[in-house]
């Protein structure tokens, strides 16, 4: 006799069936089932989540951000600047040769002494004024000491008479010449309209009718930054003009057109780092001697910053925000399924009618078409109605033995409703009420003869 082969453990069966269950679930398909539930309230909630993801998308990613456009940002630019105009001081006329420089900056420290050791002979002061002698002398006034250098006198100390040009100088005009390039769409303009008749010879600019004719007023560039002109040119400052440019270039040329704005860039409450001033020098010859007057001029410095964005109809940005919008609308279903099953699933009514499991036929008809068919309600109908019971179809197949090559046996009825039902919310006072638009005896019997035609 022979022996009983042992039984695997049970944790090992258990991990196997586990392994298997997975397996097959794997596999499985899984299809939207459409539930008509009818309340009002849940159904004002979806169409207003619909609604909102509507408008979102066409009013602001379609209309406002254009994201339907192909886009490039950051244009090259190049900018000149000339500036016009004169001036007067209390014994000189200026021009714009003498008031228009590069800056410079230089300090001194550590310069002054008690004794000649304390200066070192040779020594050179990348910030002071010269190449030190040696010597400690007495300053031009004062009572104080200095370290004796090789340099321009006098040097500079403050104590130099200041000249105010500022009178004037709001009647200054610049010329701020900008042309832009969009490689990326070969698209290239510029600030300046291309008119005969020396228009830019009499023109200054303007928003609305000389929009093209970018000859600025220092006082107009200086009043739209919202500062005070005479205070800005005592202290001196850094004025930005901002030149955008953008073009939605799915219209002609002409509606691509620059804006301009301005404001202050130094920060004006910090008084270590406010205002602008450079230093420049003029050279002469006095009696066969080079001298030199330096000057320490407070102005107003203007940057010129450029920037802007182009855009163009495009196909793949257009499917790809189309798709995300579709997508999108369906938040107002899975909203209203989490609303429907977790706060109105009394007694699990929906719950039991919104999940569904349907397996296939264990006896194929011959081919997938028809499985698929079958499971789908949409192959011819058996015979006979099918049977909720497995005794009661293996009762029918005995009795008629004869037609067993013929026709099926019969499977159990599936215990789901229709694909698309009609569910009535419960009533208050009442048990939950459950209309379907077929009974489901009705459900397991296949009665469309045209197969997957209707696929």
């Amino acid at each position: 006799m022979a022996a009983a082969e042992p039984k695997p453990p049970t944790g090992a069966a258990a991990a196997r069936r586990l392994a298997r269950s997975c397996w097959s679930a794997f596999w499985d398909y899984e299809t939207p089932k459409v539930i008509v539930v009818k309340n009002r309230r849940l159904g004002i909630v979806y169409r207003a989540v619909q609604l909102l993801i509507l408008l979102y998308f066409v009013w602001y990613v379609f209309i406002v951000q254009k994201s339907y456009q192909d886009s490039e940002t950051g244009p090259e630019s190049s900018v000149i600047t000339k500036v016009k105009g004169i001036t007067l001081s209390e014994h000189k006329v200026w021009d714009v040769e003498e008031y228009v420089k590069p800056p410079e900056s230089m300090r001194v420290s550590n310069a002054t002494c008690d004794s000649d050791e304390d200066c070192v002979a040779g020594q050179l002061d990348m910030l002071g004024n010269g190449l030190r002698t040696g010597r400690c002398v007495p300053y031009y006034h004062g009572s104080s000491k200095t370290c004796e250098v090789s340099a321009w006198c006098p040097v500079e100390d403050g104590a130099s008479v200041s000249q105010f040009l500022g009178t004037m100088a709001p009647n200054f005009t610049i010329l701020i010449k900008n042309s832009i390039h969009y490689p990326k769409f070969q698209f290239s303009k510029g600030n300046i309209e291309n008119r005969k008749g020396g228009y830019l010879k009499h023109c200054t600019f303007h928003e609305v009718s000389d929009l093209y004719c970018p000859i600025f007023k220092l006082g107009y560039i200086v009043e739209q930054a919202e500062e005070n002109f005479t205070e800005l040119a005592h202290t001196g400052g850094v004025i930005g003009v901002i030149i955008n440019w953008d073009c939605d270039l799915d219209l002609s040329a002409s509606e691509c057109n620059p804006k301009y704005s301005f404001r202050r860039l130094d920060p004006k409450h910090i008084p270590a780092s406010s205002g602008y001033n450079f230093r420049f020098a003029k050279y002469y010859k006095i009696n066969g001697s080079i001298t030199r007057t330096l000057i320490k001029a407070y102005g107003i410095r203007i940057d010129v910053i450029v920037h802007g964005q182009a855009g163009k109809f495009s196909l793949i940005p257009t499917i790809i925000n189309l798709a995300t919008a579709l997508t999108s609308i369906g938040v107002g279903s899975f909203l209203c399924d989490w609303i429907l099953l977790t706060f109105m699933n009394k007694n699990k009514v929906y719950s039991h009618k919104k999940f569904d499991k349907v397996c296939t036929p264990s006896h194929s008809s011959g081919s997938w078409p028809v499985t698929l068919a079958l499971v789908l309600g949409q192959a011819p109908a058996p015979p006979y109605p099918c049977s909720p019971d497995p005794g009661q179809a293996g009762q029918l197949q005995s009795e008629g033995q004869s037609q067993a090559r013929a026709v099926p046996p019969p499977w159990p009825c599936p215990t789901s409703a229709p694909s698309e039902q009609m569910v009535d919310a419960p009533e208050r006072g009442a048990g939950p009420g459950i209309c379907a638009s077929e009974s489901s005896q009705q459900d397991c019997v296949l009665t469309d003869a045209r197969g997957l035609a209707q696929l």
